[in-house]
């Protein structure tokens, strides 16, 4: 009807500074992009990198939650290491007062990802890996041309965590006006898009990043981009197999094994109650199990 309006309630978490918005729902809306693009605004809405959905897995599965994420511009991503981490406190919040511990499958259109969370219901900050599969070829890079003002880049690895990295080795990534060489550098990859991560070792088990996210533009951190570094340069040697990678919004682990491993912060940070137009909602709701 006209006029009617639904209470959605969002909570919102960030990864090292890497902000969600997360609800649940009977099904992801037609119009989740629009709601995305409005919703996640810093100015006009609540303000977040990215909106996630959780719906309900029917059938006989080992992932119950499908997880569906949409960047702040609107664009869907296919996955994400701190969108993870954070659903996973999300799922947690969900279960009886008092319940410690989560490890749970979750289905993502780039395949299924285990979540394993050590605190309890009522922890603002809480401990979360991922196992986040195996890297795969990335999109081609020939003839492409990366201007970093002027900062050499010493090596460029294209790779794909279920989305696409690009992996720029650089002496300093501080150096370089990311906001600029960021948008400049993915647009060879348009329409499509990629993150593009600045990375520099720092000793064999550390490794400094900086991230132009794939639309969601400069974050504090990126989860599957922290994953992609650690793979790139644990295979080039210059790494070992477990690595700190620290970013603007603070440090996460990254272990490479037959799957590769993130684990961090997943940190609670407020919960919204949005009055949505009826109309403009369309299937959202706050239905599905629980998980125990």
């Amino acid at each position: 009807m006209v006029g009617e309006t639904v209470a959605v309630e969002l909570t919102r978490h960030h990864g090292l500074g890497n902000d969600f918005l997360i609800t649940f729902a009977d099904d992801v809306p037609a119009n989740g992009a629009d709601l995305a693009r409005r919703l996640c605004d810093r100015v006009d809405g609540i303000g977040a990198d990215g909106l996630v959905f959780g719906t309900p897995v029917g059938g006989l599965r080992d992932a119950i939650w499908r997880f569906t994420l949409f960047n702040s511009d609107g664009s869907s991503a296919e996955v994400s290491g701190n969108g993870l981490r954070c659903f996973g406190q999300a799922l947690l919040r969900r279960q009886p007062a008092g319940t410690t511990g989560l490890d749970v499958v979750v289905e993502t259109p780039a395949g299924d990802r285990r979540i394993m969370v050590a605190g309890s219901t009522s922890d603002l900050e809480v401990e979360a890996e991922v196992e986040m599969g195996t890297a795969e070829r990335g999109p081609s890079i020939e003839g492409i041309r990366i201007d970093l003002g002027g900062v050499q880049v010493r090596a460029a690895h294209s790779i794909d965590f279920g989305n696409p990295h690009l992996v720029l080795n650089v002496d300093d990534p501080d150096e370089v006006d990311l906001a600029v060489s960021g948008p400049a550098t993915e647009s060879f990859f348009a329409p499509t898009g990629c993150n593009v991560h600045l990375v520099a070792v720092v000793d064999r088990s550390t490794v400094r990043m900086r991230t132009w996210e794939r639309g969601a533009g400069l974050t504090t951190a990126c989860g599957s981009g922290a994953c992609a570094a650690a793979y790139v340069l644990y295979a080039g040697g210059l790494v070992d197999d477990v690595v700190e990678v620290r970013m603007p919004g603070g440090t996460a682990t990254v272990t490479v094994g037959d799957t590769v491993r993130l684990a961090g912060t997943a940190t609670f940070v407020d919960v919204h109650s949005v009055d949505l137009p009826a109309d403009h909602v369309e299937v959202l709701g706050n239905g599905g199990p629980d998980n125990g």
